[in-house]
C-alpha cells in the first residue's frame, strides 16, 4: 500500500493512525510512517515515543546536498546519526569545548549526548537514520507540515513564531551565534 498523494475525507495525511500509538508490535512496508516536509528534508517517522513508552523514537530523514542543518543543542534529548547513503558532514561540540567535523558516509555513525551543541550540512544527496530520545522524533511535524507526497517537492520554511514556538515546546536551543573553529577535518570512522 503507498499513501503517496492520499488524503481522507476530513483532509488529514492518509497515514494517520499507521503507528499504533502504544506499545504493541507492527511492521511497516518501504515508504510507510508518518511523513513531514522541514525545509528541504523528507522526514518519515517509523518509532515514536508512543509505542516505546517515551524511551526513544526512530526515524529517517531523506536530505537533498547543500542542506545546512544550523547550530543548535536540546538539553534533554540524546541523537543517533546514521548514514544509509550520500555524505553528511557532523560539527560536534564536546563538553571540554573542543570543535570537531566528521564527514560521514554510507555506514557512518555519530552520537550526541544531550545538551551539547551540533550541526550537520549535507555534502551528497543522503539518507539518514535517526534515533532521538523519545518525544523529541516529532519535531519536523512541530515545525515542518505533513505531507502524503513522498517525491520531490518544494522546501517547507517555517514562519519564525512557529519554529521559535516548536523549539521552545521541545527545548531546542537555537545557537545562530556560535562559530565552529575546527583546525582539523577528520574523515568518519
Amino acid at each position: 500500500m503507498s499513501f503517496q498523494h492520499l488524503r481522507d475525507a476530513d483532509g488529514r495525511p492518509a497515514w494517520s493512525g499507521v503507528l499504533p500509538g502504544r506499545p504493541e508490535p507492527y511492521v511497516l512496508r518501504r515508504g510507510e510512517g508518518e511523513h513531514a516536509n522541514l525545509f528541504g528534508d523528507l522526514f518519515t517517522l517509523l518509532v515514536s515515543g508512543d509505542e516505546t513508552e517515551g524511551q526513544f523514537g526512530v526515524f529517517t530523514s531523506t536530505c537533498p546536498s547543500g542542506e545546512l542543518i544550523p547550530t543548535h543543542s536540546h538539553a534533554g534529548t540524546h541523537e543517533v546519526f546514521h548514514v544509509l547513503d550520500g555524505a553528511v558532514r557532523l560539527f560536534l561540540a564536546d563538553r571540554d569545548g573542543r570543535h570537531r567535523t566528521h564527514l560521514l558516509r554510507a555506514g557512518g555513525f555519530g552520537f550526541v549526548p544531550a545538551g551539547l551543541p551540533h550541526a550537520y550540512r549535507v555534502e551528497e544527496a543522503a539518507q539518514l537514520l535517526g534515533v532521538v530520545t523519545g518525544g523529541f522524533e516529532r519535531f519536523p511535524q512541530a515545525m515542518g507540515t505533513p505531507t502524503d507526497d513522498l517525491g520531490e517537492q518544494p522546501p517547507f520554511v517555517p514562519e519564525v513564531p512557529r519554529l521559535l514556538a516548536a523549539a521552545r515546546a521541545l527545548d531546542v536551543e537555537l545557537m545562530p551565534q556560535f562559530r565552529w573553529d575546527v583546525t582539523g577535518d577528520e574523515e568518519g570512522r
